[in-house]
């Protein structure tokens, strides 16, 4: 059951979700500093693996500015490692296998290819500020110029 979409303004829902890394995301976690969570229908296909490496290029200056960066699909652990090696990637991934997280952010929608009707990811980005408040959401992302459009806004966050 997905909830309503969370909207600006709104505080980020409780969840744990484990990370590529061994580690493990959590709004407690990023508690005291901006995050930038994404999220991503699937490893390896072509807007997903464009989108990782755009955010991957641009990691740099989300560092530089203050800001995390966790990409999250419903992929393993061990699709999520493959895909890391496989496009050196260097953001956080994090497991949403039973999507329950996605259902919180509201981003788990019905989709439809080709006539046929499934469960999905709705691309979407969610800026977080440093108190856990939802401080900018992008949905339906179009990937092209996406990265740099969040890391403007993350850098004007940052500067508060």
């Amino acid at each position: 059951m997905t909830t309503a979409p969370i909207e600006k303004g709104a505080k980020v829902p409780a969840f744990k979700l484990p990370t590529d890394d061994g580690g493990s995301i959590s709004p407690a976690e990023l508690a005291g500093r901006p995050a930038v969570i994404y999220f991503y229908p699937k490893d390896d296909t072509p807007g997903c693996t464009t989108e990782a490496k755009d955010f991957t290029h641009l990691a740099p200056k989300f560092e530089a500015a203050g800001v995390s960066v966790i990409g999250i699909s419903p992929d393993s652990l061990k699709k999520h490692q493959k895909f890391r090696e496989k496009h050196d990637l260097n953001i956080r991934l994090a497991a949403d296998e039973d999507h329950a997280v996605a259902e919180k952010f509201g981003v788990w929608i019905e989709k439809s290819m080709y006539g046929r009707k499934y469960m999905g990811i709705d691309r979407s980005t969610f800026l977080i500020d440093a108190k856990g408040r939802v401080a900018e959401v992008w949905r339906k992302v179009k990937v092209p110029g996406h990265a740099e459009e969040v890391l403007a806004a993350a850098r004007n966050l940052a500067k508060g």
